[in-house]
């Protein structure tokens, strides 16, 4: 892997921390708060919702392509830490907290979708394998706050806040420092970009098939991630804010980065849209084994999780890749994060009914993640049979 491209990885791991650390804080949250579970489920779409606006906003206007790439980036990621650290020491209540998670999903907007054009157009001809690393990195970002309570079980919920901020200002001076790829950029003769332009690219049958395949991804993901404390106490590995959880759902989100980068290997060999099927396939099996798996011995309980983890988001760079290369050159930045934003929306629905469903339903929420996956199959038909 090039040099430019390791350093937008570590960049995007360190800048993506910023998403899920309130997760970790969520035992502390609900006895210092007085709050229930379900709000902890409206502080992580909150942060769903945030980012939406941003993508939506980033590439209606074009932004996404007016302005490069990298301060885009740096700006947004030096933001997001300082909301962020205003949430751990200044918040009080749901009220600021969900106002200061709001605004952190906005600046990652300017992250996630902004790093995987920053890939782009450093290497446009190994996209999949280099978006493999990317979105590898977005997951142990998302797993990272989990670690840090767990090696560090006796700091507050605030400094493990403040440590993904810090990171997520290491991140900033990274990519500022680095600048945007020499692909990618704007010709002179290009088209203007016009006020909703993106919105004709859903007209290309091949963008079209791979974002509805990313959709279905989405109802799973964000989901499962935010589930995966509640299903490692459900299977009886760990009980509620014990090291042993964090130190689970570290390794159950984390082991998503080697999924992705096995699945970056592998489309070398398969593509790309063979890659995703296969990831969703075996997410979707994982979700109707979840349920039964009652009086399994411990041992194969922490197997179906872990290559639930692995599955999960191994399909997801790919996703990314296919739609780039469906793409105009000039609106790549514009079109991925108007996919990205309506793929976080459907993420709010998934969280929302899964936490206020939880208690109800116990073990049986995985099948309520299962359309995901299935879903994700039928809309990536097209590209199935085009390999």
């Amino acid at each position: 892997m090039r040099h430019p491209v390791f350093l937008i990885v570590i960049a995007q791991l360190f800048g993506t921390s910023l998403w899920f650390s309130a997760n970790s804080a969520a035992d502390d949250l609900i006895r210092s708060w007085g709050i229930t579970p379900a709000d902890i489920g409206t502080l992580t779409n909150a942060v769903q919702l945030g980012f939406i606006v941003g993508t939506l906003s980033l590439s209606i206007s074009g932004l996404a392509d007016r302005f490069p790439a990298s301060r885009i980036f740096a700006v947004c990621a030096t933001l997001g830490a300082l909301l962020n650290t205003a949430f751990a020491w200044l918040s009080v209540g749901m009220a600021s907290g969900v106002l200061l998670r709001f605004s952190v999903g906005l600046c990652l907007a300017g992250i996630y979708p902004l790093g995987m054009k920053l890939v782009v157009s450093w290497v446009p001809e190994r996209a999949g394998v280099a978006l493999a690393w990317l979105v590898g990195m977005l997951t142990l970002g998302t797993a990272l706050p989990h670690g840090i309570r767990f090696f560090g079980e006796s700091a507050s919920w605030q400094l493990t806040l403040t440590i993904s901020s810090c990171l997520a200002l290491l991140a900033a001076v990274m990519i500022f420092f680095l600048g945007d790829g020499p692909h990618l950029r704007r010709r002179h003769d290009s088209p203007p970009l016009r006020l909703g332009r993106v919105l004709l690219i859903f007209t290309d049958p091949k963008f079209r098939a791979s974002a509805f395949g990313y959709f279905g991804h989405q109802w799973e993901l964000y989901a499962f991630w935010t589930l995966v404390p509640a299903f490692v106490v459900l299977s009886g590995l760990a009980k509620q804010a014990t090291p042993p959880l964090f130190g689970f759902a570290f390794l159950i989100i984390g082991i998503g980065a080697g999924g992705c980068i096995l699945g970056g290997w592998w489309s070398k060999r398969i593509g790309s849209a063979r890659v995703a099927a296969s990831a969703l396939a075996i997410s979707a099996l994982c979700c109707t084994l979840y349920p039964l798996t009652s009086d399994w011995p411990s041992s194969a309980k922490i197997a179906l999780l872990l290559l639930w983890g692995a599955s999960v988001v191994a399909d997801s760079p790919h996703f990314s890749a296919m739609s780039a290369r469906a793409c105009p050159p000039d609106i790549v930045g514009s079109a991925l994060a108007f996919q990205n934003a309506i793929g976080f929306a459907i993420t709010m629905i998934s969280i929302q009914l899964s936490i206020r469903w939880l208690v109800d339903w116990g073990a049986d929420i995985a099948w309520l993640l299962l359309p995901g996956p299935l879903l994700g199959l039928l809309g990536l038909r097209r590209l199935l049979s085009n390999n």
